[in-house]
């Protein structure tokens, strides 16, 4: 199987590492700068468990240079991405399968979910130019429970965790779908297939929306955050009304929000990704994140007076040091109801 790696990251690395050391795929990136420089140089390399696991690497600037592949990922930030697949045509033959290993909403969530109506999200798919990109049919929808950081480029540090969840954006199980989960399970992940992606995006993202922002603006780690109880409570409030949501597009949660917490407990202290990407002064995943659960809300017709208080403070803060645009449009609320 032909593989190609774009954004080779902390995540993307480390998919791309583990890949190119089993040695059961043709695994090439795209990158650029320091980054591509340290591939070509060093290969993939990663630190796991204070072992460094080290494989050569094709790395390209152009994706005309690998040509058609058989797996796309596309493990870059959600702000990156509009300008990503603006050159992804090249890498997409006529069966290219695309995964998109991210945080958040991703922008085929709302596709088919007849409560959001049939125009695309404006949070994650401005204008609809992402999907006519990357239409639905080539997506395998992709959940990433795996923490990790480039101490330096092109030397990912993996922190705590090894699953990937991958399915089908439609629901069941499909020969595509077990193939990808069976490659990346060969190359060392607790890799299953799901029969509802949806749910298992949808679940994570309900344990992210408050931690990862409330850790950015205010610099406390996970476990400081749920120290404080009218914090605590605030994420509680947050988190209701996206079960709410959750319920009314068929992503229903069963367990309550305190339940949740005990589970992000369990991980101890640690530095949320958006914390991270505010301490180096990289742009905020907001709105797939936080701005995408708002905008669906709004379709459906849910107050979410929390929610949108959280998305307010977060992209103030953001905005005022340069880590979220100035000039961001408000979602749209006029789709179908």
């Amino acid at each position: 199987m032909k593989v190609c790696i774009i954004g080779a990251g902390a995540i993307g690395g480390l998919i791309g590492t583990r890949l190119a050391a089993a040695g059961t795929a043709d695994v090439s990136a795209i990158a650029r700068g320091p980054t591509l420089s340290a591939l070509r140089q060093q290969g993939w390399r990663m630190v796991s468990d204070g072992e460094l696991l080290q494989a050569p690497a094709h790395a390209h600037e152009d994706a005309h240079a690998p040509g058609p592949q058989d797996l796309v990922v596309i493990a870059v930030k959600g702000p990156a991405l509009p300008s990503v697949v603006r050159g992804i045509a090249p890498l997409l033959g006529r069966e290219t399968v695309v995964l998109p290993a991210m945080n958040g909403v991703p922008w085929w969530f709302g596709q088919g979910v007849d409560a959001l109506g049939p125009a695309p999200l404006e949070s994650v798919d401005p204008g609809g130019r992402i999907s006519a990109a990357v239409p639905l049919a080539r997506v395998l929808g992709c959940v990433v429970h795996a923490s990790a950081s480039v101490a330096e480029p092109g030397l990912v540090t993996r922190h705590m965790g090894n699953g990937l969840i991958v399915g089908e954006p439609g629901g069941g199980v499909s020969a595509r779908a077990r193939a990808v989960a069976d490659l990346l399970a060969d190359a060392g992940f607790d890799a299953r297939a799901s029969d509802d992606i949806r749910q298992d995006l949808w679940y994570k993202l309900w344990g992210n929306l408050t931690i990862n922002p409330i850790s950015a603006f205010t610099g406390a780690t996970t476990d400081r955050v749920l120290d404080d109880p009218l914090v605590r409570e605030f994420c509680s409030s947050a988190m209701r009304e996206a079960s709410e949501l959750g319920a009314r597009i068929g992503c229903a949660i069963a367990q309550s929000p305190e339940d949740r917490h005990q589970v992000t407990r369990r991980l101890g202290s640690f530095k949320s990704s958006m914390l991270q990407d505010a301490e180096a002064g990289r742009p905020l995943e907001l709105d797939a994140i936080v701005g995408a659960v708002r905008e669906m809300a709004q379709r459906v017709g849910l107050a979410t007076p929390s929610i949108d208080a959280l998305l307010g403070l977060a992209r103030l803060f953001g905005r005022m040091r340069g880590l979220y645009p100035d000039a961001a449009p408000e979602p749209s609320a006029s789709a179908p109801r």
